[in-house]
């Protein structure tokens, strides 16, 4: 695969790439703080501003600051949406008219801008060393430019920028879960976590039986992931606590068990309201009246892969 990636950039190039993206995101997000302190509409401008700026003030320059300052900006950021104080302001829907006269007018050509940033994706993914965040970025830059070129007059900056904070304000404080519970997996593995796991279940699992390891390993994973909500937050503890003295220590593949514990912590994914990328954004981007009703239709679906992927790490091993 290394051969088919013809697209090589710097170490540097990534760096600052990704400082580039934060640093867009940071100050989308303080945006969002600004337009809710300035809008009257909104019942609780002033922490829902707090919120965002601190939000994207550790987003954007976070690489810059003092630990301690980070840390303090954390905390700061966490208080509102404890007291309920983050609300959504005024919001310049588009009316179910512009949406039905837009598709008319377009078409179906509506998702090549959507598809255009999965394809830039994959494209960079399979054929360069470029950082994945730096690649998706520059998908939704072509996308943006596609979509103004459909409708250039409709399609201004502006509209981006103020569709960006909207999406931001239908997220709520769910929006920083993915970093916090990223972090949550590196304190776990330094305050030693997944030494205590594996204490706990060398009581339970005899050592030597490595297809007991693979399932405890694997559930593990699961369970895991419902708690933090972060398969790759998962792994690390889990690998520590379970993969490594009870499995891997008895000479199965470290590549094989390592890919599909990784799969198993997907189930758990699917099963958890912190994975909330994936089962409340989809919630409350879609106006569904079941809050649960993403995870209710993965349930299924969880347990038959997480069955699966046992069988197949057995197999394999």
């Amino acid at each position: 695969m290394s051969n088919l990636k013809f697209i090589q950039v710097g170490d540097s190039f990534n760096a600052i790439g990704l400082n580039v993206v934060w640093v867009i995101i940071g100050l989308i997000t303080i945006y969002a703080g600004i337009k809710n302190l300035l809008d009257k509409e909104n019942p609780s401008r002033v922490g829902t501003a707090v919120f965002w700026c601190s939000f994207g003030i550790v987003c954007g320059f976070g690489s810059w600051l003092p630990a301690k300052v980070s840390g303090a900006l954390v905390l700061i950021m966490c208080l509102p949406p404890i007291f309920k104080k983050v609300k959504i302001g005024k919001t310049d829907n588009p009316t179910k008219e512009h949406t039905e006269q837009q598709f008319k007018k377009i078409g179906m050509k509506i998702f090549v801008p959507a598809f255009s940033v999965a394809v830039c994706s994959l494209f960079f993914a399979l054929f360069s060393n470029m950082s994945s965040m730096v690649a998706i970025t520059v998908g939704v830059i072509v996308a943006m430019i596609l979509l103004m070129a459909f409708d250039a007059k409709q399609n201004k900056p502006a509209v981006f920028l103020n569709d960006s904070e909207r999406f931001l304000g239908i997220t709520g404080p769910l929006s920083m879960l993915p970093q916090l519970l990223g972090c949550l997996g590196g304190v776990f593995t330094a305050a030693g976590v997944g030494d205590v796991i594996a204490q706990l279940v060398e009581k339970i699992v005899p050592k030597g039986n490595v297809n007991i390891g693979i399932i405890v390993y694997a559930i593990g994973m699961v369970l895991f992931t419902m708690i933090m909500g972060n398969a790759f937050a998962a792994i690390t503890v889990m690998t520590v606590g379970i993969g490594a003295p009870f499995v891997l220590a008895y000479g199965a593949n470290p590549v094989v068990i390592g890919m599909l514990a990784l799969t198993c912590g997907y189930c758990g994914t699917l099963l958890t309201p912190m994975a909330a990328n994936f089962n409340i954004l989809p919630v409350a981007i879609l106006n569904m009246k079941d809050r649960w009703g993403a995870i209710k239709n993965q349930v299924l679906v969880a347990i038959f892969m997480l069955v699966f992927q046992i069988c197949y790490m057995i197999v394999l091993k």
